[in-house]
């Protein structure tokens, strides 16, 4: 049975992908114990690319927080110097 790897996008990590030859027949397909190790591979890279985009995900949201953060501390400040300038035109 040739092996064939491909890299994925986002790391270093490789897929194995296995291909049977057009001339075996299908009984080592319809083995239970084969059928559960592909499913098996299959569950953890995807449980892999899962965590991968929750990283991913989790990292953005705290960029935005902090961005948004900077935003309001400078939009406090903004809202002081105004009320200060307010109270010596008023008083």
């Amino acid at each position: 049975m040739p092996i064939r790897t491909a890299p994925t996008s986002a790391s270093l990590s490789q897929t194995v992908v296995m291909t049977s030859p057009v001339g075996l027949s299908q009984t080592k397909s319809d083995d239970p114990t084969l059928k559960r190790e592909i499913r098996l591979a299959k569950n953890r890279e995807a449980a892999r690319e899962c965590r991968r985009k929750k990283k991913e995900y989790v990292k953005c949201l705290e960029n935005r927080v902090a961005v948004l953060e900077n935003q309001n501390k400078t939009l406090i400040e903004e809202l002081k110097t105004l009320k200060d300038l307010y109270c010596v035109k008023t008083g």
